[in-house]
């Protein structure tokens, strides 16, 4: 399923032992982006159904891996799902609903950057839901995820991406220092730092409910960074029964002549400044 297999082991296995260089991450990273399009292929091809779930505590890396599956595939096998805040409207209907509407149709992969585990996670530490709601939901989610998803015929894989307390702090830290991330920074976000015992407990009841035969949790070990992007894409790889589909490639047909009063380049509009 996987070219190179035994090479790419290895580069896994010494970034085990220490950090993996930005050298070794591109280069395996590359073959495992091949295979993800060979995945993509396949999946238009049986009109197949993905899920993925990438839930985690705060700056764990859920977009970045995220970003790295995405940046060599098409956007419309690959769908990236980030949902804000629910409306007024959307409070009041069934919790998962909006969620739902959001299920692959045949031919995609969707990629939930965190999902309707909102309720285990950050929706019961800061109070948002009612106990009776929480409760509600551990009881719900296992039977909609084998009855509406899996016995639907939709693979469904869970990744839970966990950082430690100091690395978790260290990356907020670097955040407020880098402009270019102070996107991904809120108060919310912030406040996992000072809840992180509240969150541990959370999301180890949401783990130990709804880790099902059918739908089982991979833990994901993030506070190196590239290795658990590497390890991600991998076990994602194997956990779908793909095979690589021969396409037909287009062959570039031959340019037409030129007409005698066509002129080169574009004489309309107006040509942005040059600056680099």
């Amino acid at each position: 399923m996987l070219k190179d297999k035994q090479k790419k082991d290895e580069v896994i296995e010494a970034a085990a032992s220490g950090k993996v260089s930005r050298k070794e991450f591109e280069k395996a990273l590359a073959k495992l982006q091949v295979e993800l399009t060979r995945l993509q292929t396949w999946v238009k091809e049986k009109g197949a159904r993905v899920i993925v779930i990438f839930e985690g505590r705060d700056t764990a890396g859920k977009g970045g891996v995220i970003s790295r599956i995405t940046a060599r595939t098409s956007p419309r096998v690959y769908r990236h799902v980030a949902l804000p805040v629910p409306s007024d409207r959307e409070k009041t209907q069934v919790f998962i609903q909006r969620y739902i509407a959001q299920f692959p149709a045949a031919g995609e992969i969707v990629l939930f950057d965190r999902s309707w585990y909102n309720r285990a996670g950050v929706e019961r530490v800061m109070g948002f839901c009612t106990d009776e709601e929480y409760e509600r939901f551990l009881t719900m989610v296992p039977v909609v995820e084998r009855e509406m998803i899996v016995n639907n015929g939709i693979i469904l894989c869970k990744y839970f991406l966990d950082v430690s307390q100091d690395e978790q702090r260290r990356r907020f830290e670097a955040r407020i220092k880098d402009p270019v991330k102070h996107w991904k920074l809120s108060p919310m976000d912030t406040e996992s730092v000072r809840r992180w015992w509240d969150y541990t407990v959370a999301y180890q009841r949401m783990i130990e409910v709804t880790h099902t035969s059918w739908a089982p949790w991979h833990i994901v070990p993030a506070d190196n960074k590239r290795r658990a992007r590497l390890n991600l894409i991998r076990h994602l790889l194997d956990s779908i029964p793909y095979k690589k589909v021969d396409i037909e490639l287009p062959k570039i047909p031959k340019v037409q002549r030129r007409p005698k009063d066509a002129i080169e380049g574009l004489s309309a509009g107006q040509p942005i400044p040059s600056h680099y």
